[in-house]
């Protein structure tokens, strides 16, 4: 399982990359919460450059997968 942290650091400063819960190894609900706090506090390292990618799941949507630009900044 990759940490947020190898996926970004595998990244040169500018690419553009995505971040799933699958590639996490999370649930979605999980990945949802942890997206929430990246928009309230800052990514670590990268920025959000996409709307979020949402999935249904029992009729609420929940962040499966978001799209960023590495910024650099950790």
């Amino acid at each position: 399982m990759a940490s947020v942290q190898e996926i970004v650091e595998r990244q040169k400063d500018g690419a553009q990359f995505v971040i799933s819960a699958q590639m996490l190894r999370m649930k979605t609900e999980e990945f949802d919460a942890l997206v929430k706090t990246w928009l309230q506090r800052g990514a670590p390292g990268f920025a959000l450059t996409a709307m979020p990618h949402r999935m249904v799941i029992d009729g609420e949507f929940f962040i499966d997968r978001i799209t960023a630009i590495k910024t650099g900044k950790a």
